[in-house]
């Protein structure tokens, strides 16, 4: 069962729609789930009494925290990433190699990396395409071979689900 790195931040629809629309059907595919958020998504999440359903989908770890030096690594290397939703906030973060959270550095060890395959499913509000620096973020993601879709409102997350390679067994 390949390995998908699921990444998720915090935009609007998480806390319902992360773990029906994303995570579950994305292990009813086949693939093995190292679930990795952003410290808000996380606490969004928690607060939803979400985790216990993530933790149910996979038998690796879903963190958010990175671990102490002495500790094994939780997740093994996945060859596939997932980022959804993501929030403008980390897109531009990825983009500009900022990596304050163990999401983002997760993603940011990977990029570039042509053995690895990212699908960057972001949700942001059309006002964002206004923004001058918007553009360069998708485009220096695409650049690095990122793949990236907009996830559109009114639409299952799902849809994003088959911009990935099929899981192999």
């Amino acid at each position: 069962m390949t390995v998908l790195g699921l990444i998720g931040s915090s935009c609007g629809g998480l806390d319902i729609r992360f773990r029906t629309e994303l995570a579950a059907p994305a292990a009813a595919r086949g693939w093995r789930l190292a679930i990795t958020l952003t410290p808000t998504a996380w606490h969004w999440l928690d607060a939803a009494g979400e985790l216990g359903g993530l933790a149910a989908l996979t038998d690796l770890p879903v963190r958010s925290a990175s671990r102490l030096p002495a500790e094994p690594r939780p997740h093994p290397d996945p060859p596939v990433f997932l980022f959804a939703p993501a929030s403008a906030n980390s897109v531009a973060k990825l983009a500009l190699g900022i990596a304050d959270n163990q999401a983002l550095t997760v993603l940011g060890d990977a990029l570039g990396d042509p053995a690895v395959t990212i699908v960057v499913g972001y949700q942001v509000q059309d006002s964002r395409f206004r923004h001058p620096a918007w553009r360069r973020h998708l485009d220096t993601l695409a650049e690095a071979g990122v793949r990236v879709r907009r996830l559109e409102y009114g639409k299952p997350w799902s849809d994003v689900l088959d911009v990935l390679p099929a899981s192999t067994e």
